[in-house]
């Protein structure tokens, strides 16, 4: 039987992961509202389209355009942010599953926690595309309002 003395470390081991898991989950909800605005968007565009002039469509299809494109790689990014979370719930698993067979196997967490935060790493990267993407988005939006304004 083990006993709470040698369980002990690995409680204290698993704080850091537990930690991660918590701060990926709002990272989590703040991408899945950026991904539901950018949907809202889209849709939004595309109701607008009948609407608009031919010139004027080309102009919404563009935006739209990009805005799918955000929307993907959000997608990515909630996609590798989750992967990192369940990468370290697994590495709590695995920390307390050695501490109970009492087989230490340092590469094996080694190896989970180094994939956490790759993953973690690739979802902050596709989350920027993301926002460098979004300033596209705002750009074509802002040159049709500027058209229009001209236009008066």
């Amino acid at each position: 039987m083990i006993s709470l003395e040698q369980i002990l470390p690995e409680l204290h081991e698993a704080i850091g992961p537990v930690i991660l898991i918590s701060g990926v989950g709002l990272l989590l909800l703040t991408m899945t509202n950026r991904l539901g605005r950018a949907i809202d968007r889209a849709r939004q565009l595309k109701a607008e389209l009948p609407n608009r002039t031919p010139s004027e469509q080309k102009h919404v299809a563009a935006q739209v355009a990009v805005i799918y494109r955000r929307a993907k790689m959000i997608r990515l990014s909630i996609t590798l942010a989750a992967i990192s979370a369940l990468l370290a719930a697994f590495l709590i698993i695995t920390l307390f599953m050695t501490a109970l067979l009492q087989a230490r196997q340092g590469l094996l967490v080694a190896v989970i926690f180094i994939a956490c935060m790759a993953a973690l790493f690739a979802s902050l990267v596709a989350f920027l595309l993301d926002i460098n993407l979004s300033l596209r988005a705002l750009k074509l939006e802002l040159d049709d309002t500027e058209k229009g304004s001209n236009a008066v």
